[in-house]
C-alpha cells in the first residue's frame, strides 16, 4: 500500500504543466476568408517546425497542396525557422481555412516587425480576400441561375 506522501507526489507530477513551444509569450492576430475565421498565435522558437492547427499537426490537417499556403509569409521573409504557428480555425473549407491562417500569420508578423509591411504587401499577404458566396435571390434557382424558359 502506498503512503500518503507518495500519493501526493504522484498528483503533483501529473498537474505540473510541461513547457512546450506553445507556452509563453506570443504574437496574436485574426485572419478571415469567406466564412473561415482563424485565430493565429506565433510563438518565437528557433529551429522548431511543429506547427499546430486545431490541436493537430498542420501536415495531417491540411492536404499537401495547401501546406505551403499557410506558412508562405514566413518562408518569403526567411523567418520559417524562427516562429511556431498555432492556429484555431472555424468555418469554410480547407482552402479558405488555409488562406485565413495565412492572413493571420502575416498580421502577426507585422506586430513583430512593422518594417516588413512593404514586403508582405508586395506578395499580397496583407490583403483580405473579401469574395464570398453570393446570396440566392427569390424566383431564381441559385444566385443568378433563372429557371429554364419554356414557350408553352
Amino acid at each position: 500500500m502506498a503512503t500518503k506522501t507518495a500519493i501526493i507526489e504522484k498528483k503533483e507530477k501529473k498537474t505540473t504543466p510541461k513547457a512546450s513551444a506553445t507556452s509563453g509569450k506570443y504574437l496574436y492576430a485574426v485572419g478571415r476568408r469567406k466564412t473561415a475565421v482563424a485565430q493565429v498565435r506565433l510563438y518565437p522558437d528557433k529551429g522548431n517546425d511543429k506547427h499546430v492547427v486545431n490541436k493537430k499537426d498542420y501536415t495531417t490537417y491540411f492536404p499537401v497542396a495547401l501546406q505551403p499556403t499557410l506558412l508562405a509569409p514566413l518562408t518569403v521573409l526567411g523567418l520559417a525557422g524562427d516562429f511556431v504557428v498555432s492556429a484555431t480555425v472555424k468555418g469554410g473549407g480547407t482552402n479558405a481555412q488555409a488562406e485565413a491562417i495565412r492572413l493571420g500569420v502575416a498580421r502577426a508578423i507585422l506586430k513583430h516587425d512593422e518594417a516588413l509591411r512593404s514586403l508582405l504587401r508586395v506578395h499580397g499577404f496583407l490583403t483580405r480576400d473579401a469574395r464570398s458566396v453570393e446570396r440566392k435571390k427569390p424566383g431564381l434557382k441559385k444566385a443568378r441561375r433563372a429557371p429554364q424558359w419554356s414557350k408553352r
